[in-house]
């Protein structure tokens, strides 16, 4: 499976297991209770989303210029990182805003939601790949 096909498989799978877990946990960080943080699981799926079309799109277009074909364990790490780095910028003053607490509390809210999705976007991701196969610009 290719092109927009796989990233609107991808990104369903991917956001609907995440507004589950993301709701849970930022319940249980916040105190609130599930419907107040579902909601902002919800909109922070809708933001993820976006960012995971735009970053996918340039990651890939990035990866198919390169001369080593695949992706290795270093890839995969590269691009959780560079997909998480970039939704922490985001979250962080929406969830201070939203569950009306300090910078510093939604930033170790966010930090505890990175550290489970690192692990989460790598194994999907690697996960996915399995089932579905590579996109054309990183096959062998």
């Amino acid at each position: 499976m290719q092109g927009w096909r796989r990233r609107v498989v991808f990104v369903s799978c991917y956001e609907g297991l995440a507004i589950v877990c993301s709701s849970i946990g930022l319940a249980q960080m916040s105190g609130d209770g599930l419907g107040h943080a579902g909601v902002m699981g919800l909109a922070s799926s809708a933001i993820a989303v976006l960012w995971n079309l735009i970053f996918n799109t340039l990651f890939e277009r990035w990866e198919a210029r390169q001369v080593v074909r695949g992706r290795s364990f270093r890839r995969r790490a590269a691009h959780a990182l560079g997909f998480e780095g970039g939704l922490l910028l985001t979250f962080v003053p929406l969830f201070a805003w939203w569950f009306e607490v300090s910078l510093w509390q939604s930033l170790v809210m966010d930090v505890g939601l990175l550290v489970f999705f690192l692990l989460y976007t790598l194994v999907f991701n690697w996960v996915f790949d399995r089932l579905f196969g590579l996109p054309a610009g990183a096959a062998p």
